[in-house]
């Protein structure tokens, strides 16, 4: 199966199924010398893993990573740092019942027909799982941006049609402090009585989140085919339930006009408003890096749908297992650590530029 490697020089290959042995990674292109702490790598993990509220999917799992190279006494030691997370809590019976079936909105008859065979178990591959891979690569990736005075932080700005607003107050602290990472303390607890209440009626809802990436340097991308912003946008798209992405100002700009939408470059290289969301030509500006998510509810509901088996009979498939009515809280993690992946990388890239 091809498409399990990001990234040119920092780069991360992930394998694994969700209801396999374990699933895990190689991460390549990692520079020696550094200090990495490793409890900060399983925090990371332990915000993004399943049964860590009641508004998320009740799977029991450790996430527990285990490094098998290219760390010693606390450093990288430049080669590849292989990890492995083990699987603890699969109940693969949860789904026997669509051994046969194609449930609506998921990857199981694209699946199928692209290989004519597919893991049923949780989605094997194309689950969500996999993504505690990618938290592990993003979560080095950070402690490196961070040396060099790069910081991520991602939080879930809408559920529903509960939004932030931009009269909102947001406080960054209260992230952490609620079950959704929403920094509206009040609109925090909307949110979670939301996804309760579709929780209770076996059903699901969608959400947005917002990232924003500071104190990035001019001139990291590309202007043609590897543009930062496209590249962001790749990386957070590979991303489960992800339907869209906007930079900056994104879709509002369609009402604005250029006078409304430009953004006026000051002495210090600065810009006055910052529309282009930190990006320009496909590359970094110097200004933040700000971009808006849109992720779909998902697929798997506790309802009877319509639906085909293998031979084209029309069936009723109803959703088994353990499953999140709303993936954004758990998703805040995952965009920081596809973020870290793309700008390290491009970082690095960057060093070659000029001698």
């Amino acid at each position: 199966m091809a498409g399990s490697s990001f990234g040119q020089l920092f780069r991360i290959t992930t394998f694994g199924e969700s209801h396999g042995v374990a699933i895990g990674g190689v991460i390549d292109g990692v520079p020696s010398n550094i200090n990495i702490d490793l409890d900060l790598i399983q925090r990371e993990l332990d915000r993004r893993k399943p049964g860590q509220s009641t508004i998320v999917t009740q799977r029991k799992e450790s996430d527990t990573v285990e490094f098998l190279s290219g760390i010693f006494e606390g450093k990288t030691t430049g080669a590849p740092i292989g990890f492995v997370i083990k699987n603890d809590d699969q109940r693969s019976n949860d789904y026997s019942h669509i051994k046969d079936s194609y449930r609506p909105s998921h990857a199981d008859l694209t699946y199928q027909e692209k290989y004519g065979y597919r893991d049923y178990r949780g989605g094997g591959r194309s689950s969500a799982r996999e993504t505690a891979c990618r938290v592990v690569g993003g979560a080095i990736a950070k402690q490196i941006l961070n040396k060099i005075g790069i910081e991520i932080v991602a939080y879930v700005d809408q559920v529903g049609a509960l939004k932030i607003t931009s009269e909102d107050v947001l406080d960054f602290n209260e992230i952490e402090k609620n079950p959704v990472r929403c920094p509206h303390k009040e609109l925090a607890i909307q949110m979670e009585e939301l996804i309760k209440v579709v929780r209770k009626e076996g059903d699901t809802i969608g959400g947005a989140i917002k990232c924003i990436i500071k104190n990035v340097p001019i001139g990291l991308g590309e202007p043609v085919f590897d543009r930062l912003n496209a590249e962001i946008a790749k990386a957070i798209i590979s991303i489960n339930a992800v339907k869209g992405i906007e930079f900056g100002s994104g879709f509002s700009c369609i009402e604005m006009k250029g006078s409304e939408h430009n953004d006026i470059i000051l002495s210090d290289k600065s810009t006055r408003t910052n529309n282009s969301g930190g990006i320009q030509g496909g590359i970094s500006n110097g200004m933040p890096i700000e971009f808006r998510i849109a992720f779909k509810p998902v697929a798997t509901i506790v309802q009877e749908q319509m639906s085909i088996d293998k031979e084209g009979n029309k069936v009723l498939v109803t959703g088994k297992g353990r499953h999140d009515p709303c993936v954004v809280p758990r998703a805040v993690p995952i965009v920081e650590a596809m973020s870290a992946l793309v700008v390290l990388d491009y970082y690095l890239r960057n060093r070659a530029t000029q001698l």
